[in-house]
């Protein structure tokens, strides 16, 4: 019987300085609306199912199933969803790197296809969602060693660089409770919800993200919501009762007491302003 012993090179021993903020599934329906966002950290979206458009900085790119989208750093950013076959995705929040290429060094998202390799990259990826899941003994160690190959076998696959980011930091507990807040706004939530998610103390969780955000987890809920219910009294007839079920307030009356709190408006009163402002630029446009 013959050994062969492999000796990683030294300068193959080191780590990725990365840090995994988040990992969730997301999945688009009718009542969802997504709006121009941007993170502090790089965000990686694997698309598992359906077809939609990628916007940034005033373009377009269709996705669709097994494309990812690597965003870096403080891009503004969105995702619109086909009608017929609705996106689904697996997006991860990563602290600590941004991708560049030395063919573009202003490189703000990079768009790669992983149809032929998919099984690889969607174990990896599930393996992440069962551990921060469960999160049993060690696994923060797992799901940092996972990233690490995730990525490295992403810079076989395309020529790209790992570059440290030197972003405004911010931390993995606050990263986490925005994206949660940004995925279940339509359900109820309070404190304690969002502190039990995030398995970390009420009252720290509060202190933090209010130093973090400037406001707090419950005003930022609040915003979410009152942001999404712009949106649907814009491009919607629906009745402002089903918009505020919709938006995930408790009731009407709660939904127009933070609505004018927010917008110095009450929802008919902005819905109307919004309708009055279309007609003149429609009449403005057909005279010419």
């Amino acid at each position: 019987m013959s050994n062969e012993i492999y000796e990683v090179p030294q300068s193959q021993r080191g780590h990725l300085p990365v840090k995994l903020l988040y990992v969730t599934k997301s999945k688009y329906d009718k009542d969802w609306h997504s709006t121009n966002h941007t993170h502090h950290f790089t965000e990686l979206l694997y698309i598992t199912k359906g077809k939609g458009t990628f916007f940034f900085s005033n373009e377009e790119v269709p996705v669709k199933e097994h494309d990812v989208i690597v965003i870096n750093p403080n891009i503004e950013h969105t995702e619109k969803s086909g009608a017929d076959q609705p996106l689904e995705y697996i997006a991860l929040g990563i602290q600590g790197l941004a991708f560049s290429s030395p063919d573009d060094p202003g490189l703000q998202v990079t768009f790669l296809n992983y149809k032929q390799d998919q099984k690889i990259y969607l174990f990896y990826l599930e393996q992440l969602m069962e551990e921060v899941e469960n999160q049993k003994e060690d696994f923060e160690l797992i799901i940092q060693n996972i990233l690490e190959i995730l990525l490295l076998k992403m810079m076989r696959k395309k020529a790209f660089n790992l570059e440290k980011t030197s972003t405004k930091k911010i931390s993995k507990d606050v990263a986490f409770i925005k994206n949660y807040i940004k995925q279940h706004f339509r359900e109820e939530i309070n404190l304690d919800t969002l502190a039990e998610a995030g398995h970390i103390n009420k009252y720290y969780l509060a202190h933090s993200f209010k130093k973090s955000v400037g406001v707090s987890p419950i005003e930022y809920l609040i915003q979410t919501r009152i942001r999404e219910s712009k949106i649907l009294l814009e491009t919607t007839n629906y009745p402002i009762s089903d918009i505020s079920t919709i938006t995930g307030f408790s009731s009407q009356s709660f939904f127009a007491q933070s609505f004018k709190r927010v917008t110095n408006l009450s929802p008919s009163q902005y819905r109307n302003a919004k309708n009055t402002k279309k007609n003149k630029t429609g009449k403005s446009k057909s005279k010419k």
